[in-house]
């Protein structure tokens, strides 16, 4: 693989954002009692330390092995290896486009890597601005991924199209 500009943004996008990740668990594990809550903005941010054995919103933690082996190690590693051969490949792609799906598998690999390590991912921020609006308990590598899917949102929408000749 010839080394150019490109291929170095892509790889230091995947490994800024695997390394803020992963400072952040080590700091929660190390600082935050696990179960805790605490309040940083009021109600509105709070901070914890929970463990989730599913994926998003602890969906499929409780799946019996290896149907949650297959699904949420062996399937999102097979998708994070195509989208990084896809990024590397697509020479078309444009920056944002870039840094976008980098950050996907960025956080990707951060979270994978924590199931595979701890058989769990550490999430730690809480948002609730109301009752209804609020999210679940999350990390920094669910702020790349969902970060990188706005971006790409964002730019098939307004997408300018080609003119035809």
């Amino acid at each position: 693989m010839k080394v150019t500009r490109r291929s170095i943004y892509i790889i230091v996008t995947i490994i800024a954002s695997i390394a803020l990740d992963q400072v952040s668990k080590v700091w929660v594990r190390t600082n935050v009692k696990r179960g805790s809550q605490s309040s940083i903005i009021g109600d509105y941010f709070s901070l914890h330390n929970v463990e989730n054995t599913g994926a998003f919103l602890g969906m499929g933690g409780d799946l019996e092995d290896p149907l949650r082996t297959i699904l949420l190690l062996v399937l999102p590693v097979l998708v994070l290896g195509f989208v990084l051969r896809y990024i590397f490949k697509d020479k078309s792609l444009d920056n944002w486009s870039l840094f976008a799906f980098a950050s996907i598998i960025g956080g990707g690999i951060a979270n994978v890597y924590d199931r595979f390590v701890y058989g769990s991912v550490t999430d730690f921020w809480y948002v609730k601005l109301t009752d209804t609006l609020r999210t679940g308990i999350f990390n920094v590598a669910d702020v790349f991924v969902t970060t990188g899917m706005i971006i790409l949102v964002f730019i098939t929408l307004f997408k300018k199209k080609a003119k035809p000749d």
